[in-house]
C-alpha cells in the first residue's frame, strides 16, 4: 500500500484570503465590481480596403459591444479611411473595446477622444408639409435650412451636437415627424492634438534607420 506523505489534514491547511466561487476559483473584486455604462467615442484610421467595415462591426456584434454610432470616410491620404465609433460600456468594457481594435490587421491606430473633443452630426428631417412658415421658423432656431419642400413634406437639414440635434427632433415633433435620418458623430480632438498614423511613422523611422551614416575609424 502505497503512504501518502506527512502533512496536516485538509480543513487544517491555510487557505488564500478572498472570496472564491463554486469551482474554488478566486474571484477578483475588482472584476466583481459593477462599473456604470460611460460614453466614449473611439476614432480609428484604418485601411482604405473592401470589408473593412464589416469586419469591424463584426467585432463588435461578436464581443456584443453597445455601439451608439459608427461613421466612416476617407482622410487625406487616400489609402486611409477614418472611423468614429460611439459606444456605451462600463469602464472594462470600453478598454477591452480599444484593445479588441487593435488587434484586427486593418486598424492602424485608435485613440478615445477627450469628452471635449469637437463633435457634430447631421440630420434629416421630414415632416408635414401644412405649416411651411412654421417649420423654416423652427429650422433657423437650430441653424438648419429646407433642402426639399412640397405641399405634403418638407425636409430640414441641420448639423451640430448630439444635444443640438435632439433638441431639435423634439422641436419639429410639433409638425408631424415622418422620417427621421441621422448620420451619427464625427469627432476630432481640439487644438493641434491629431490621431497619429502609427504606420506612416513607423515607415518614416525605418526610412531614417536606412540613411548611410559616415565612417569613422576605431
Amino acid at each position: 500500500m502505497t503512504q501518502g506523505m506527512d502533512g496536516p489534514h485538509p480543513d487544517d491547511r491555510m487557505r488564500p484570503a478572498g472570496r472564491r466561487n463554486s469551482q474554488g476559483i478566486r474571484i477578483d473584486p475588482e472584476a466583481e465590481a459593477t462599473h456604470q455604462p460611460r460614453k466614449a467615442v473611439l476614432s480609428t484610421l484604418v485601411t482604405h480596403e473592401p470589408g473593412v467595415l464589416a469586419e469591424v462591426s463584426g467585432l463588435f456584434s461578436r464581443r456584443q459591444f453597445n455601439i451608439e454610432s459608427l461613421t466612416v470616410g476617407a482622410t487625406d491620404d487616400p489609402e486611409v479611411a477614418r472611423m468614429t465609433i460611439v459606444i456605451e460600456e462600463p469602464e472594462p468594457g470600453v478598454d477591452q473595446a480599444k484593445k479588441q481594435l487593435e488587434k484586427l490587421v486593418p486598424v492602424i491606430s485608435v485613440e478615445e477622444l477627450e469628452p471635449e473633443a469637437v463633435q457634430r452630426e447631421l440630420i434629416l428631417v421630414k415632416v408635414s408639409g401644412e405649416k411651411p412658415d412654421d417649420v423654416n421658423a423652427v429650422a433657423d432656431m437650430y441653424d438648419g435650412s429646407v433642402v426639399d419642400a412640397s405641399p405634403e413634406a418638407i425636409t430640414v437639414e441641420i448639423t451640430g451636437s448630439q444635444q443640438k440635434i435632439e433638441a431639435a427632433v423634439e422641436a419639429f415633433d410639433q409638425f408631424d415627424v415622418q422620417e427621421v435620418v441621422r448620420t451619427g458623430a464625427a469627432a476630432v480632438e481640439r487644438g493641434a492634438d491629431t490621431l497619429e498614423d502609427t504606420r506612416r511613422k513607423a515607415e518614416t523611422i525605418s526610412e531614417a534607420g536606412e540613411t548611410p551614416q559616415t565612417a569613422t575609424d576605431d
